[in-house]
């Protein structure tokens, strides 16, 4: 497994992932592994289903829309 080193760390993170980590009864390398793996899976996309989120937030917020494509098309043939 590769190891990831990060220079200039602010000491007060240093101190609140410490705090965490030992609430949680890891150690701050076990702490830090588990908060980038959770973060990996977390805004890891996929296209598809943020598109079908996003249309149906908006059809709840706005109502329904209808398909541009015919009009799209009656316009270029203008």
């Amino acid at each position: 497994m590769p190891d990831i080193l990060i220079r200039g760390v602010p000491s007060g993170v240093v101190e609140s992932l410490k705090r965490k980590a030992a609430r949680g009864g890891r150690s701050l390398q076990q702490e830090l592994r588990s908060t980038l793996e959770r973060i990996a899976v977390e805004n890891t996309i996929d296209l598809a289903e943020a598109a079908k989120r996003l249309r149906r937030r908006l059809t709840a917020k706005h109502g329904s829309f209808s398909d541009s494509t015919p009009l799209i098309r009656e316009d270029r043939n203008r």
